[in-house]
């Protein structure tokens, strides 16, 4: 089967403004065009002095982690700018990625994902996350060392909130008694959940086991983890073939100041779908330092990967 493309479209400022956002949404055009399954939009809400704390990325091309990042770099709010894409698109799947959980009420983000997921007509993804950045929490008064615990009640919100009212619910952190969550997703249930992480911990076996749709690991996942993840999900009477893999392009590049080679990138795909991964994620800005090349970038990276199908 062809490999099913992901344009990320977050962390492309080496290409353009991170206030030109029109320009990310005709990028989302232009990859829909090319024959892309979907488009990723991750966040953060704001960043602190700890985004630096192990140094800037040497190349400003490669993907924004854990510490690496100028803590100016740009991040718009990414549901809204979905929202923008759903309205442009007609095709593609809308990724939510890295959705920050534990930074909002679960009611009031059930209600944002629901909204987006009927407006794009069930075209919506949703990666959960807890994130990294204590910075980021202290300055929204969460408490960082909660994060799991808050992410895992989002979690069951949201199962009452998307399913019939009134819904109730009783937790550590959130509570409410017969609200009416209205309107519903455009799905029963709700967008699909997708979760990743470094590793397989315990906790991201729980949701993926009890909740997941996918698993976007953050880099290659190790066999260790492939296999306890396998096994978690048959403990619990799901197979792996349940789950959609979702891999990744990962560039390497000549110097700290040129884009990588796609060809070089997009020959890890093969050995990925080997292992079961069928969807796979590029960033643009790693390619080519050509704003208005997108879509001819697009359109090269499906050509490319029509032979691995």
């Amino acid at each position: 089967m062809t490999p099913r493309m992901l344009i990320v479209l977050s962390e492309n400022w080496t290409m353009t403004s991170g206030r030109d956002l029109p320009r990310l949404v005709r990028w989302a055009q232009e990859a829909e065009d090319a024959g892309f399954d979907a488009v990723m939009v991750s966040e953060h809400v704001v960043l602190g002095p700890d985004a630096a704390e192990h140094g800037v990325m040497a190349n400003p091309r490669d993907y924004a982690l854990p510490g690496n990042q100028d803590p100016a770099t740009p991040w718009p709010s990414s549901l809204p700018l979905l929202s923008a894409i759903a309205a442009a698109t007609r095709r593609v799947r809308l990724v939510a990625g890295a959705v920050l959980a534990p930074l909002r009420h679960p009611l009031l983000l059930a209600k944002e994902l629901a909204t987006l997921d009927l407006l794009s007509e069930g075209r919506l993804v949703v990666l959960p996350s807890v994130s990294w950045s204590r910075d980021e929490y202290a300055a929204l008064g969460v408490p960082f060392g909660k994060r799991g615990r808050l992410l895992d009640e989002h979690l069951e919100v949201w199962q009452q909130a998307w399913g019939p009212s009134p819904a109730s619910y009783e937790g550590a952190h959130y509570r409410f008694a017969d609200v009416y969550c209205e309107p519903k997703p455009h799905r029963p249930g709700g967008p699909p959940l997708w979760f990743g992480g470094a590793t397989v911990h315990d906790r991201l076996l729980a949701r993926l086991v009890r909740y997941g749709k996918g698993f976007n690991p953050l880099g290659r996942p190790s066999p260790q983890d492939l296999r306890r993840l396998t096994d978690g999900l048959t403990a619990a009477g799901r197979s792996i073939d349940e789950l959609e893999l979702v891999g990744g392009t990962r560039a390497v590049f000549p110097d700290d100041h040129s884009p990588a080679d796609l060809g070089r990138a997009l020959d890890t795909i093969p050995a990925q779908q080997a292992e079961g991964f069928t969807t796979f994620c590029v960033k643009p800005s790693q390619f080519t330092d050509d704003p208005d090349a997108v879509g001819a970038f697009c359109a090269d990276v499906m050509r490319r990967v029509s032979v691995f199908g």
